[in-house]
Formats: C-alpha cells, sequence, structure tokens
C-alpha cells in the first residue's frame, strides 16, 4: 500500500523525494476514487447519496451564480420596449416614422397585464421587440401565457374585455418573462386622444439606459439576503460529503491493517470525498439544465423566466467547479482529525470527549464586533462596508452550527427516563449526537438567517411604504372619462353594473383670468357634479340643480376670492386635441350673480379642492362639452369579480381606459422587488431543505438497517421503531429551531440598529419561520417513514 515504507525514500534528492510524495498523494488519491465507484454495490449507493445530496446544492449555486445576468436581461428588455414619452423621441406631428402608442395596461384579479394599442404613421414607424408586423385595426398579438390564458375557461370575463382577434404571438425579445401576460392591438384614431393616455414617438427604448444606484440600506438587504440564503446550501454540501461516514471508516481501519499509515488513510478519504463531490458536480449540473427548462413553465411570486436567460457567469460558474470539490475535501480532513483510526478499529465507536463551548462561542461574537462599527449609520452615513456585513452575517450564522453540536449534546445526555422508543432515540443521541446536529445544521441556519431578515424587513417597511391618500372607505375604483363624452350617460352605465353600489361623477377643469395662450395670473378650478356628489367634496349650505359655489378652506387656493365678482370673465383650460403643447379655443365663463359660499372637505382622494362648484344646471353647453371627467365608484364587497365586471364596463364604453384600483398605501419598487427576491429565493432553499434532508434522513436508517433488523427479530414493535425514528428527529430539530430563533433575533436586532431602525421583534414571522422548519422536517419524516418500514424486516440481517 501507499505510505507504508517511508523508508525507501532515504538517500534520493530532494527532488526525488518531492517527486515520490506527489506520485504517493496521486495513488491514494486515484485509490479513494476507485474505491467510492467501484465499490459495489454499497459503494455505489454511498456515491449516490453523496452525489445528490452535493448536486443539489450545486445546482442552486448555479442558480444563484445566474441571478445577476438574469435580472440585467430583464432589465434590459424592459427597457428596450420603453414607449414613455422621452423628449428626444416625441413628435408633434404624423410624419413616416412616427408611431402612436396607446396604454392599455390592464389587471384580471391579480394579474397584471400589459397592454398598448399602436398605430403607425409611415413605413418606418418604430416596430416594438418580439413583433414582426404591426397588428391590423381590430387584431392584437400577444404573448404566449396570454393566449393560453385566454383560452381556459377562467377567463370569460377577460375575453369580453379584449374584443380583438388573436392573429400572433409575440417574440421572446418582446417579453421579461415566460409567464407575462402582454399583448400589442391595432387601433386607429389615435391622434385624437393624444392628451388622454395617447404618445406619438419616433422610436422606442430608453435614450439612455438607467442603472439606479440603491440606497444604503436597500443594498444592505440584498447583502444580507445573498448571504442568508448561501449559508444553509453552503452548509448542506458540507453534510452531503460526509454521508456514509461510519461505514468509512471501517473500510480505513481496514487498509491500516493491511500496513495503510495515517496520512495515507486520510488521503484516500479524501479521495472518496473528491468522487462524490465531481459526481454532485456532474448531476448538479444535470438538475441547474433540467431546472433551466422547467423555469420556463413556472412563476414563483409574479416573477418568470426564460431558460435563455439563467446562464451563470463563467467566473462564478468556475468559482462553484473549483470551491465544491476543495470544500469536500477540506471538510473530510477537518473531520478526521477527531477520529483516530487503528488497525484494529476506530475510537470514535467509544464515549467522544466532551465538545467545549468557548470557542463555539467567538464565532457569533467575532461576527457581531465586525458588525458593531456600523451600528447607527443608517441610510445617511454612506455605504455600508459590504465585506464586514458579509464576513459579520456569515460568521453569525455559522455560529449556529458551532453552537448546535454542543447545544444537542449537552441537552440528550441530561435526558433519561420515559417509553421504550424514548429510551431508544435519547441512547442513539447520546452515542452521535454529532451526526443528529449535522442533519439539521442547515436547516437550523436557514431558520435564523429567515428570521433576522424578516426583522429588517419588518423595521424599515414603513421607510419604502407610503399612504396613497386614498379613501377606500368611499371608493375603490377612479375611472377617468375623457373630454367630449357625457358623462352622466358613461357614470349610469356603470351604475347598472353587476357589483357597483353607488357612483360618484365630478368633471374638473381650470379658469384663468386671460385666455390661456396669454398666461393667466390668476387661476381657480372648476368641479361639476350633482348636489349629492357635490357634498362629497364640500359642505354645502342648501344645494339645487342650477346652484354655483365658491369654495374657502381648499388647500394652496388663494386666487378664488378675487376671482369671485360678477360678471368676472374666466377663460377654460381647453387643449389642442392635435397639439398636446398648445391650447384650443377659448371657452369663455362669466361669474353669475349670487354665487354661495361652501366650505372644502377632503374629497374621496382626501384632497381639499378649490374654486367653484357647479351643478349641472349652471353649466353652459360650450363649457359641459370641453372639461373632463371622473367616476368614483364603491363596490359591493359580497359581489365576486366585482372589479372585474367594472373593468368590463369601462373598456365597452371606452377601449383606451384604465380604471385604477384603489389602494390605501403601496411600496417602493426597489423594495419590493428585493422583497420578492426574498421569496423566491427562500422557495428554492426551502425545496433544498426538504430534498437534503430526505436525504440525510434515507442515508441515515440505511447505516442502520442491520440494527433494525436485529430489533425486529428480537421481537421489537414497528411502531416502537418508528416512534424512537421521530424522536430522534424531533430533539435535534426542536433544539436547533431555539438557536435558529435566538440566534435570528440577535442578528436581526444588530442590523436593524445599523440601518437605524429601532428594535421590535416581529413576532409573528418568527413563529411562522419557525413553523415552516418545522414543517419541511415533519413532512421529510413522514416520507422516510416508508422505507423504513421496509427496512424493518428480519431478513435484512442477511449479509453476504
Amino acid at each position: 500500500m501507499s505510505g507504508t515504507h517511508s523508508g525507501g525514500t532515504e538517500g534520493q534528492s530532494p527532488a526525488a523525494r518531492t517527486e515520490s510524495k506527489v506520485r504517493a498523494v496521486v495513488r491514494d488519491l486515484g485509490m479513494g476514487l476507485r474505491f467510492a465507484l467501484a465499490g459495489g454495490r454499497e459503494g455505489w449507493v454511498r456515491a449516490l447519496l453523496t452525489g445528490v445530496g452535493v448536486g443539489l446544492g450545486v445546482a442552486l449555486l448555479l442558480l444563484t451564480a445566474a441571478i445577476p445576468g438574469a435580472l440585467e436581461e430583464r432589465h434590459r428588455r424592459e427597457e428596450a420596449r420603453l414607449d414613455w414619452p422621452f423628449n428626444s423621441q416625441m413628435a408633434e406631428s404624423g410624419a413616416d416614422n412616427t408611431l402612436l402608442v396607446a396604454r392599455v395596461d390592464t389587471q384580471f384579479r391579480d394579474r397584471e397585464i400589459r397592454g398598448r394599442v399602436l398605430e403607425p404613421e409611415g413605413p418606418k414607424a418604430p416596430l416594438p421587440p418580439g413583433l414582426k408586423e404591426f397588428p391590423a385595426a381590430g387584431d392584437m398579438v400577444v404573448s404566449p401565457a396570454l393566449k393560453e390564458f385566454l383560452a381556459s375557461d377562467d377567463a370569460r370575463l377577460l375575453r369580453e374585455r379584449l374584443p380583438y382577434d388573436i392573429v400572433g404571438t409575440i417574440g421572446e425579445q418582446g417579453l421579461i418573462g415566460s409567464q407575462e401576460l402582454a399583448y400589442y392591438a391595432g387601433g386607429t384614431d389615435l391622434a385624437d386622444r393624444i392628451n388622454s393616455g395617447t404618445v406619438r414617438l419616433t422610436a422606442l427604448g430608453s435614450p439612455e439606459p438607467t442603472h439606479e444606484e440603491l440606497d444604503p440600506v436597500l443594498m444592505l438587504l440584498v447583502l444580507v439576503v445573498f448571504v442568508a440564503l448561501l449559508t444553509p446550501v453552503a452548509v448542506f454540501i458540507a453534510t452531503a460529503v460526509r454521508f456514509g461516514g461510519e461505514r468509512r471508516d471501517r473500510r480505513l481501519a481496514a487498509l491500516r491493517l493491511v500496513g495503510s499509515d495515517a496520512a495515507a488513510t486520510r488521503r484516500i478519504a479524501a479521495g472518496e470525498a473528491l468522487a462524490g463531490s465531481l459526481l454532485g458536480l456532474a448531476l448538479g449540473t444535470v438538475f441547474f439544465l433540467i431546472g433551466r427548462e422547467v423555469a420556463a413553465s413556472v412563476e414563483i411570486f409574479r416573477i418568470s423566466v426564460f431558460p435563455s436567460y439563467l446562464n451563470p457567469s463563467p467566473l462564478l460558474a468556475l468559482l462553484v467547479a473549483v470551491a465544491v470539490p476543495a470544500a469536500a475535501v477540506l471538510v473530510t480532513l477537518l473531520a478526521l482529525r477527531g477520529v483516530v483510526i487503528e488497525p484494529l478499529g476506530v475510537v470514535r465507536t467509544a464515549r467522544p470527549a466532551r465538545r467545549r463551548l468557548w470557542w463555539r462561542l467567538l464565532l457569533p461574537l467575532a461576527g457581531i464586533m465586525l458588525l458593531s462599527p456600523m451600528i447607527g449609520q443608517g441610510r445617511d452615513g454612506g455605504e455600508f462596508n459590504q465585506y464586514l456585513v458579509i464576513s459579520g452575517v456569515l460568521l453569525l450564522l455559522v455560529g449556529v452550527t458551532a453552537l448546535l453540536p454542543w447545544l444537542v449534546e449537552t441537552v440528550v445526555a441530561r435526558l433519561g427516563k420515559g417509553s421504550v422508543s424514548w429510551q431508544l432515540a435519547v441512547r442513539r443521541l447520546q452515542l452521535s449526537s454529532g451526526t443528529a446536529a449535522r442533519m439539521v445544521n442547515g436547516i437550523a441556519v436557514a431558520v435564523a438567517g429567515a428570521i433576522a431578515l424578516q426583522m429588517l424587513f419588518a423595521g424599515v417597511e414603513d421607510d419604502y411604504t407610503k399612504a396613497t391618500g386614498y379613501d377606500v372607505s368611499r371608493a375603490q375604483i377612479q375611472i377617468a372619462v375623457p373630454r367630449g363624452v357625457e358623462l352622466a350617460s358613461v357614470a349610469q352605465k356603470v351604475q347598472d353594473t353587476e357589483g357597483v353600489q353607488h357612483v360618484h361623477a365630478l368633471s374638473k377643469g381650470h379658469f384663468g383670468d386671460l385666455p390661456w395662450r396669454q398666461e393667466p395670473e390668476r387661476f381657480a378650478s372648476l368641479t361639476v357634479g350633482d348636489c349629492a356628489t357635490l357634498r362629497e367634496v364640500a359642505k354645502l349650505p342648501s344645494c339645487r340643480d342650477g346652484d354655483v359655489f365658491a369654495l374657502s378652506g381648499a388647500e394652496h387656493d388663494t386666487d378664488t376670492p378675487s376671482l369671485n365678482t360678477p360678471g368676472q370673465k374666466l377663460y377654460l383650460e381647453v387643449p389642442d386635441p392635435t397639439n398636446p403643447s398648445e391650447y384650443g379655443e377659448d371657452v369663455l365663463w362669466t361669474v353669475p350673480k349670487g354665487v354661495k359660499q361652501a366650505r372644502s372637505i377632503p374629497d374621496p382622494t382626501t384632497y381639499r379642492r378649490g374654486g367653484f362648484l357647479m351643478t349641472p344646471g349652471a353649466v353652459p353647453a360650450g363649457l359641459a362639452s370641453a372639461v373632463s371627467g371622473d367616476l368614483y365608484i364603491a363596490l359591493d364587497d359580497s359581489v365576486p369579480y366585482a372589479h372585474e365586471y367594472v373593468r368590463n364596463t369601462a373598456a365597452a364604453i371606452d377601449p383606451l381606459s384604465e380604471p385604477m384600483a384603489w389602494q390605501e398605501s403601496e411600496r417602493s419598487n426597489r423594495y419590493e422587488s428585493i422583497r420578492t427576491g426574498l421569496f423566491v429565493g427562500a422557495v428554492c432553499v426551502l425545496v433544498l431543505i426538504g430534498a437534503s434532508l430526505l436525504v440525510s434522513q434515507l442515508e441515515q436508517l440505511r447505516e442502520r438497517r442491520k440494527l433494525l433488523s436485529a430489533l425486529v427479530a428480537f421481537g421489537t414493535r414497528r411502531r416502537t421503531l418508528s416512534l424512537s425514528v421521530l424522536w430522534q428527529t424531533a430533539v435535534p430539530i426542536g433544539l436547533g429551531l431555539a438557536l435558529a430563533a435566538t440566534v435570528g433575533v440577535a442578528l436581526g436586532a444588530v442590523l436593524l440598529r445599523m440601518a437605524g431602525t429601532s428594535v421590535r421583534v416581529d413576532w409573528a414571522s418568527l413563529f411562522q419561520m419557525t413553523g415552516i422548519g418545522a414543517g419541511v422536517v415533519l413532512a421529510v419524516t413522514l416520507l422516510s417513514l416508508p422505507p423504513l418500514l421496509r427496512m424493518m424486516r428480519p431478513d435484512g440481517l442477511r449479509t453476504e
């Protein structure tokens, strides 16, 4: 055997001795590889379990390496199809290179649908990405996901809203995700609607691609999310390479018996770990490629991608390919430091020395020390030191893996009497507490990171959430009605819609003391509505049709008192329908005698209006057709899909209308995208947790197969053995979750202080994360029961 005759190198030159040592190392590593891959059925099963465990982690690492490129590609495609009116791309009149675009986004239940109506004004009009040609009027080109959805039974109401014929599908370059719902429809006479959400463009896309910098707190969130999600993956990989450790050590003892020295046996063990990690790299690549193709049909938290998005950076992929085998070898060598392998056995079967606590506490303490200089920095203190943040959070999370074995050993040493299943479980834990702790290390780290993140997100949420100002108790949907459309008839159609309780219809405009082409010096607003509706915006002394009111107590209104003079001529602002930057023909109104006074109150948008209020009977004919209107709609919550009925009615009245559903608050898009990214990553890590735990559990059961068969042969009930296995999982998991909650709260408190936010524990999230972790373990335990029952047979004692 290699390494057994050290004296054979005496008398050789240093170069020759070095070459001889290198050959010995290569030979020993090669022998380890052969043991792993050519060890019969037992060796293959062990190698496969290790490969699957490592492969799952590698697949997630490759996915993580592909995320920056995927986000960049989504951003690039989003900017390539932008149709915002950038100054350099706007045109005042139609030409052979101009395109009219109307934004007709809508919602269906909780799904966002991107819609555009297009009208090219010449042969050189810019074609949106993903289209081969412009759809004709009455036709539409849809995304594959929308085409599939429209063909389903659930889309009946949506089909009524989109009265176009499908003539094609949008290509991948025109979509930001495989499950995005989007369409382009052909339109006519859009030039008349330029002041109502329609723009005339000479080019699409952003002329100057933007890359906004994240503020320091959001960057802190991103860093912590990546560390918290990737640390459990590294822990799983480190655990997977130690599958079959006890059987491997017995094989190494046999090698010592036939003459191999201690150094050679460690190199052989490293070779076995290297084989498992290389197999894991191969399987991980396969898992990643399969998942890459499956990703096109999956949507998580309304985020979807195309397979072409998920291309890991070559440098990051190379780092994974090098780091995983190196880590496998390093973990194996570190594990063998505590094991004495002799020709007649492995000393690990004796009672191990008690684990020491002091050095295990150094890891989390060092993490807190690295983070403490940034406490109180907040978003006004500049960027957080990324290296200190990553190192500090990593040390705190890794500290869980260091403390958990000591905690499990200390607690189970004090456990005693109980049922037979309890005693079997406790005795097993006392003999192999390290193995039990390793199995739950990953989930403990994941839960600790999740609790810290939830605390951080909850603590800074108010900074990225603002009130919209809408009073959702008075209305839930607002519809803008363009100029020239009779507001009363539209309001009646909406009122007759299923699910509508009542509708408040208000017309609006602006007066000036001079024609608008001459730039008025004094201004006043105009609001038109019936008496019941006007009482939603003002406190009226009395009201009947034909009355006019002047408002007081409004926000930012100083000119109404001076303009409220009988005989004062006021000019209504009327934009030119063919040129948005110019004004059309003036509409004149003379202030009558007998204008009543009224006190402004918050309207449904909580804004205090100023200027003049008019009832329909007081509005001159020319003025009525020159103002635009708004409908404020209150819904009946007991009617299913009430929002959809209203949207369909609005689309029937005006296909270009875009009803706005009100919300009490809205969050920053950047904050929301990071939070969504956390949820997507957490789902992936939870899948990895479940799969890895299942593989680990099966490996543990495989190693105890003969023991379980012997107990059954001696008459132990299967129910007792099943309960003992459950206890062996439940005790370490309970301790791991308790430790995870403690470390997670401590880390969350430090991060909140770094963000300049008061510390508060989000107890609901804490119990939720802990419960999810326990639920995953329970599911894995239930899935492992069928193979456990198969192993509990007396014929399992048969051997060759």
